[in-house]
């Protein structure tokens, strides 16, 4: 399955874009802040957007409003965002002259999603192209596939259980993370030296990204044996799936005598390399 949230790059530039009702919708203020170099994209966006209604611009009067991750803060606000017909039309009101380029560069990616949701292994190919360009090794891009395969069993199964909201997600994770490592998201990136925005688990090493892997598969099991309901049943099932995870660290840290836990973070562990 395509995921359903992601950034793509229009010249080393971000733009948000999400699947939605079987295709891609991208983010506006992104689109238009990158063709018209304005320094304030919003205010350019609401200009133009009232000039575009004015005129009976369709393709305005139709956008729709999906929660897109911010920049800023990480989370998630109702964005104005647009299907490929409709920011093919919006685009051409931009005088600007990375039009034509911006135009091809939306036909490539239409086509390699479209091609991404017939042939589910492409997305593998190229996220794996992704990682081993940025410098990881082969060997620790096998576990992240492994972890992210666990995340969206567990999360389906927390959606199961009737976890709808997003807050409730990161409570939870909280609880996992905070069983095994002794520290919660937030402090588990401080420990690495990351910001909000950074990845966690791309900033883990192979073995921590084993241990949360089993925190998380072990969270799902318990929670298909027992099936708690509620937030409350659901939160003591997570710490519990974590613990069997902590076990795991604290034994493995007496065998080898040394911490499983590092502060180092994908740069130094990885040496990655600049995009």
């Amino acid at each position: 399955m395509i995921n359903s949230e992601a950034l793509q790059l229009f010249e080393n530039q971000p733009i948000r874009i999400v699947w939605h009702n079987n295709e891609w919708y991208f983010s506006v203020v992104d689109v238009v802040g990158i063709l018209s170099e304005t320094p304030d994209p919003n205010n350019y966006w609401k200009v133009l957007k009232k000039r575009l209604k004015d005129e009976g611009n369709e393709s305005v009067t139709n956008c729709n409003q999906l929660k897109l991750k911010s920049p800023k803060d990480g989370k998630r606000y109702k964005t104005d965002v647009a299907n490929t017909e409709q920011l093919l039309r919006i685009v051409q009101s931009i005088p600007s002259n990375k039009a034509e380029p911006f135009k091809l560069w939306l036909a490539r990616i239409g086509k390699e999603r479209i091609n991404e949701f017939n042939n589910p292994e492409l997305i593998a190919d190229r996220l794996f192209s992704t990682y081993e360009a940025k410098g990881y090794s082969r060997e620790w891009i096998g576990k992240r596939f492994q972890s992210i395969g666990a995340r969206h069993e567990l999360t389906d199964e927390w959606q199961a259980r009737g976890i709808k909201q997003s807050y409730e997600y990161a409570q939870l994770t909280d609880e996992i993370t905070t069983a095994w490592s002794d520290m919660t998201t937030g402090e588990y990136k401080n420990f690495k030296n990351l910001s909000r925005r950074d990845n966690l688990r791309d900033n883990m090493t192979s073995t921590e990204l084993v241990l949360n892997t089993l925190a998380e598969t072990a969270t799902k099991d318990i929670s298909q044996e027992e099936e708690p309901e509620g937030f409350e049943e659901n939160k003591q099932v997570a710490r519990r799936g974590g613990n069997v995870a902590g076990i795991a660290r604290k034994a493995l840290e007496q065998e080898t005598r040394k911490s499983a836990i590092t502060s180092q973070n994908a740069k130094q562990i990885h040496k990655m390399i600049k995009a």
